[in-house]
């Protein structure tokens, strides 16, 4: 991080930050100085008018920096908002121009500040769709403390100037437009001490007044907390740490931390003196809890996790150790070697003198796989010089992995990347790289990723697409290219030797504007995309071939924005056919999307889908369940206000209490009512009928262990003529391995009356099979339902068999289903279009799908989980319902009415997955089956939600949440403009941002929405630096913090703050995955612009000092959002502090404290686990000192002294 104050001057030019000229003091009286991209004038620059005149610009060449020529953008300096009020005007142009315009299209705000700095009111200028201003009001209490926080209201625009009487606006508009509420603000109670610390906040909300979430910060009691203890030795290389139970902790060890949320559910969080994380419990009741333990060896580093069902034992098995505990060995440089997940063989990893992971493999794949690889296999990956994957593949090395790692270590010559010039062929490839890092004896190459230039054979590289100049390769003397950027990736199938090839192509400002991918079949879909100046698709051609010899299709999309840059319309063409409105989204003045008209045209559309949302922004309804009139479907979702004539009690912290829903098909109103417990899993879900009646119909009803692995489920349908009561499809009870001390599931039961035929296939009484599983906890046997399933190295299944049905699935190296046979049928999935038998069914849409034998756009309605309840087409000048799904909670179809013939080969239902033959649904990395509410394959990303069953889906809550793919869920979603659309409120923290998608609801993303992390973005694209801007805006409202955000291009920092308040992030940190997970954003922005952050020190610049930097970042480390980062990111961040005080002991030392003291401060203080240890330490530490920093279960290397230039740095 570093801190760096400007002048005034600074607001002219920007976000460049590092100068090529320096400035101390002015050349000489009557100068001037240029520069084409900044200057930085030091602390201490000073310039008094009476000796002549000063002026520095961005500019063309000048006596104080000769040598450079630069065009100057004309700047106009005639705005003046206010000549009365502090504040910082922006302006952003979405059309291009050379001098100061204000009548263009534009994005435009001002922000205002107090007497003391202190922002006071935001505005976001004629933003909202009537043109109105966006006003933010800031206030303070008598601390000057902002413990209110009040939502935004759109007031008649004063074209930038202050707001008066906001207050009052904010309340008139909240108690109408559908909100109905009189409390738009949160309120934080704060701590009576320095350390202000949140005991209670009360979200916006009147609903909400007397639901506050409560923080409380305590010590452990005596035995409260077990004592875990690790007695360490070194195996083959690494630690080998042997568990042990040493009683309980004392009174007042350890930090309590509780958390109680808006519905009274605690979560409880002990820590030792070194900041690590001990044990995490959910209380579940009160007389029982959910408790994980994290054990570390002697080293520090987390050695085990021990998740509530085996630590509400006595002690831990070995057997429990197996089946249900986390188990980690670490190297002599703290690199975790090997490891052990619940159930599955141990993991293993090997690598390079850079640290980058070269070699994984897992038991199945040490053992070999049959029609694959032999035994002693390893998948490897290589790197360039710049550390860029380059190809992936399988080796093979009988040779132990300590061995392998030792040998790797101790090479004499650091050969540890691959560099073109080279050339070999392998698996039907020729790859243009060298092979001299390890391994270099190789199996079969799997992916190849080319940077810089095209490899050979790539289509020709076009000087223009749609009119837009592509940036060339790099050339001797070219000044742009596409130096940097990934031109190229291949992908082999799994099961032979046939490859995707996939190109992309830039303009001159490094935007995508073209891709092109050849398929393994030979055909290809190539994409045009005309982009406007800000980077959004005016519109897009798609151009697309099964095979070489097949009918080409062509689509065109076109896209239409408001001034703002919100999409409006969404218009799509199919061989040049009809053009057909796909969505038409009207949104109100928040810029939520209030009306979505629907397929057909603007003034005639088949639909006209309104929304409405609570004042949290929840959505609450699609359509009117009550008054449905011409529409087709309808649903109301309610949380604090369940309709009492139904079941279900008020829920608060997002749960939702009841939901109901009709469609045209009847016009039946039929509801559901939800059960939670104290882990918010659902508990029971009940359905009520249109005489609003509790038959037990469509019911389901659940236990759970401390896993959240599923006890017990009940299941009814629906009541068949002549019967008094529903049937019972289901009485399922659930017996797991090791004496139910295991996650794998080894047999149901049937409990009562289940119907074998409608629910699971046991009949009344009977005992199911035993179920069997592989090496990696890969479920493949399951006799009750005749299921053998055969899986490939990535866990996907390749043979599923059904009493004798077979289908077999091909897929990609990176995990793509491009095949699908069953029996004489063959079902190609190639970039969307999906064909059957060679024949093209439908390709994906924005709002369905497109139905290619009948030419006739599908719409669907989809709920608040993206499951597909309704599918509709234009039938003469309406629209025709096909098919209409209704779903129990855990997914499976509702039976026994409105049943429509629907189209056999569109399968997509529940969360838009497609169903399998099986019975199950393919999220492409797992595969679920609804009728037992389980995965059949443990969790890729298991280890982020380790307190979960590896099997456990949605969190057991499939009523709030989804799971976009089967791996671990993601946590909060953007759009391609950086609008925040959602969160499935999981505990990954990963930022998401769908490049592909102008969504403004989590359930409206469908098809390859381009979901990418914020470090796979192209930063090159003055599109994704704004949309980025958004995002991290979107933090920054989330921790109070106003002001502009945005991002810089630098050779160092990571973020930084401007004396004007405003925020930067360095687009080198956003591309290296330091800002994928949000919490590492949220303490960076705690960092530079918290209550305690650079924003908020007011230390005049020559007086700031390496003591007054340290103690930014040791606050920062303090909030608890700074234990939530990544182990990473502690560490740089506390290698940073160190280096800090480490100069203020050799620089300031007439402060005269004892530097020591900073360092204790912080070890104790921080939430990150974090513990620094000085070397040679004392009052006045020598520059010869060295730091190490232990983060969790990590020690790092030591950092020797580094001389810090100056303290803002």
């Amino acid at each position: 991080m570093y801190k760096k104050l400007y002048i005034s001057i600074g607001l002219l030019w920007g976000i460049h930050h590092y100068g090529q000229v320096v400035l101390t003091s002015p050349p000489a009286p009557n100068s001037e100085v240029a520069d084409p991209q900044s200057i930085r004038m030091l602390p201490g620059f000073k310039f008094n008018s009476v000796n002549g005149t000063f002026r520095a610009y961005i500019g063309t060449t000048s006596p104080g920096n000769p040598g450079n020529t630069y065009t100057p953008i004309t700047i106009d300096y005639s705005a003046n908002i206010s000549n009365t009020e502090n504040y910082i005007y922006t302006r952003q142009y979405l059309v291009p121009t050379e001098v100061s315009n204000g009548s263009l299209q534009q994005i435009q705000s001002v922000q205002f500040f107090d007497g003391l700095g202190r922002p006071k009111q935001s505005v976001s200028i004629k933003s909202t769709p009537t043109g109105k201003d966006l006003v933010t009001h800031i206030p303070y209490d008598g601390f000057g403390r902002q413990v209110d926080s009040w939502l935004p209201v759109p007031m008649a625009s004063q074209s930038g100037n202050i707001q008066t009487g906001v207050e009052g606006a904010v309340n008139a508009y909240y108690q109408s437009n559908g909100i109905n509420d009189s409390f738009p603000f949160s309120h934080k109670n704060l701590e009576n001490s320095p350390l202000d610390r949140i005991l209670s906040q009360k979200n916006p909300g009147a609903d909400w007044q007397n639901k506050p979430v409560v923080f409380g910060y305590e010590a452990n009691t005596t035995g409260e907390v077990t004592k875990y203890t690790t007695a360490t030795s070194w195996v083959d290389g690494a630690t080998s740490s042997v568990l042990s139970l040493s009683g309980t902790y004392g009174e007042a060890q350890l930090y309590k931390n509780t958390v109680t949320d808006e519905d009274n559910n605690k979560t409880i969080e002990f820590k030792n003196g070194k900041g690590q994380t001990l044990l995490v419990r959910k209380v579940i009741s009160a007389s029982e809890n959910a408790d994980t333990y994290y054990v570390y060896n002697e080293y520090d580093q987390l050695a085990f996790v021990i998740p509530p069902l085996a630590s509400a034992s006595a002690s831990v098995a070995a057997a429990a150790l197996e089946h249900l505990c986390y188990q980690y060995k670490y190297d002599g440089r703290s690199r975790l070697v090997e490891k052990k997940l619940p159930g599955k063989g141990w993991e293993q990893m090997v690598y390079n003198k850079k640290d980058q992971l070269i070699l994984y493999r897992d038991t199945v794949l040490k053992n070999g796989i049959a029609n694959f690889t032999a035994d002693q296999s390893w998948n490897f990956t290589k790197y360039d010089q710049f550390g860029r994957v380059v190809y992936t593949g399988i080796s093979r090395d009988g040779t132990a992995r300590q061995n392998i790692q030792t040998s790797i270590d101790n090479q004499a010559s650091n050969v540890s990347y691959e560099a073109r010039g080279g050339s070999f062929a392998l698996s039907g490839m020729n790859i243009e790289y060298g092979n001299v890092s390890y391994p270099t004896s190789i199996e079969k190459i799997l992916t190849v990723s080319y940077y810089d230039t095209y490899p050979q054979g790539a289509p020709a590289v076009y000087g223009t697409v749609l009119g837009q100049e592509v940036l060339p390769q790099p050339t001797q003397g070219s000044n742009i290219s596409t130096k940097s950027l990934p031109t190229a990736s291949y992908v082999k199938n799994i099961d032979n030797d046939s490859w995707t090839k996939a190109y992309t192509y830039y303009d001159k400002k490094g935007r995508a504007i073209s891709t092109h991918s050849v398929n393994h079949l030979g055909g290809y879909t190539k994409t045009e995309s005309l982009l406007k100046f800000s980077g959004v698709p005016e519109y897009t051609l798609t151009e697309h071939k099964r095979a070489v010899d097949a009918t080409k299709v062509n689509i065109k999309e076109t896209f239409e924005y408001d001034h703002q840059e919100r999409l409006v319309r969404h218009w799509n063409e199919v061989n040049g056919g009809v053009k057909e409105l796909l969505a038409e989204n009207l949104y109100n003045d928040l810029g939520q999307v209030q009306t979505k008209n629907v397929g057909n045209t603007t003034g005639s559309p088949l639909q006209s889908v309104k929304y409405a949302y609570n004042i949290r922004g929840w959505l609450t309804k699609l359509n009117e369940p009550s008054n449905l009139q011409n529409k087709l479907f309808a649903y109301e979702l309610r949380y604090s206000k369940p309709d009492n004539q139904f079941s279900g009690s008020a829920k608060y912290n997002g749960n939702i209490s009841q939901m109901s829903w009709i469609t045209q098909s009847d016009a039946v109103l039929r509801n559901y009512s939800y059960e939670y417990d104290g882990l918010n899993r659902l508990k029971e879900g009940r359905f009520w009928d249109a005489m609003n009646l509790d038959r037990g119909e469509y019911h389901e009803k659940l236990t759970y262990d401390l896993n959240g692995n599923i006890k017990s489920l009940l299941r009814r349908g629906r009541q068949l003529p002549g019967y008094t009561a529903p049937e019972v499809m289901d009485d399922l009870e659930y017996h797991y391995e090791n004496g139910e001390q295991s996650n794998k599931l080894a047999y149901l039961k049937e409990m009562g009356t289940g119907n074998a035929l409608s629910g699971y296939p046991l009949s009344s009484g009977s005992t199911g099979s035993t179920i069997s599983y592989d090496l990696n906890g890969n479920m493949t046997l399951q006799q009750d339902k005749g299921i053998s399933i055969q899986y490939n190295y990535l866990n996907l299944p390749g043979k599923v068999s059904q009493n004798a049905k077979v289908t077999d699935y091909i897929y990609r190296a990176d995990g793509v289903k491009v095949r699908k046979l069953f029996g004489t049928d063959t079902t190609d999935y190639i970039d969307g279009f999906q064909y059957e038998n060679g024949t093209l069914k439908f390709f994906p849409t924005a709002e369905g799908y497109f139905n290619f034998e009948t030419g006739k756009y599908v719409y669907n309605y989809t709920d608040h989980l993206g499951n597909t309840r309704l599918s509709y087409f234009k039938n003469g000048s309406g629209a025709e319902i096909i098919e209409e799904s209704n779903y129990y909670p855990f997914g499976l179809k509702h039976e026994g009415y409105n049943v429509l013939s629907g189209n056999p080969a569109y399968k997509y239902k529940y969360n838009g997955k497609e169903l399998q033959e099986s019975g199950m649904y393919d999220y492409g990395a797992r595969f679920y089956m609804p009728d037992i509410g389980r995965w059949g394959v443990i969790d890729p990303k298991a280890e982020q939600m380790r307190r979960w069953s590896t099997y456990n889906y949605a969190f057991d809550n499939p009523i709030r949440f989804i799971d976009p793919d089967g791996r671990a869920p993601v946590d909060d979603h953007f759009n391609k403009y950086g609008k925040y659309i959602g969160t499935d409120k999981k505990s990954t923290n990963n930022v998401v941002v769908h490049s592909n998608s102008s969504a403004t609801k989590l359930s409206q993303l469908k098809g390859n929405t381009g979901a990418a992390s914020l470090s796979q973005l192209n930063y090159n694209s003055k599109g994704t630096n704004k949309a980025v801007s958004n995002i991290l805006a979107h933090y920054a409202g989330e921790k109070g913090i106003s002001g502009h955000t945005g991002t810089y291009s630098g050779s160092r920092g990571s973020a930084l703050t401007m004396a004007n308040g405003n925020i930067f992030f360095n687009t080198k940190a956003l591309s290296d995955g330091t800002y994928d997970n949000a919490y590492n954003i949220k303490s960076t922005l705690n960092h530079e612009g918290g209550k305690l952050g650079h924003k908020n020190e007011n230390i005049p610049a020559n007086r700031y000092t390496f003591v007054d930097h340290a103690t930014v970042y040791l606050n920062e480390a303090k909030n608890p959002d700074f234990g939530k980062t990544t182990q990473g990111y502690r560490y740089g961040q506390a290698a940073s502090f160190g280096q800090r005080v480490l100069n203020a002991a050799e620089k300031e030392a007439s402060y005269g404290a004892d530097r020591m003291n900073m360092i204790n401060e912080y070890n104790e203080g921080n939430t990150g686990s974090v513990t620094i240890t000085p070397y040679n330490g004392g009052n006045n530490l020598p520059t010869s000192t060295t730091i190490t920093v232990s983060v969790g279960n990590s020690t790092y290397p030591s950092n020797p002294y580094e001389d810090i230039k100056h303290p803002q740095d």
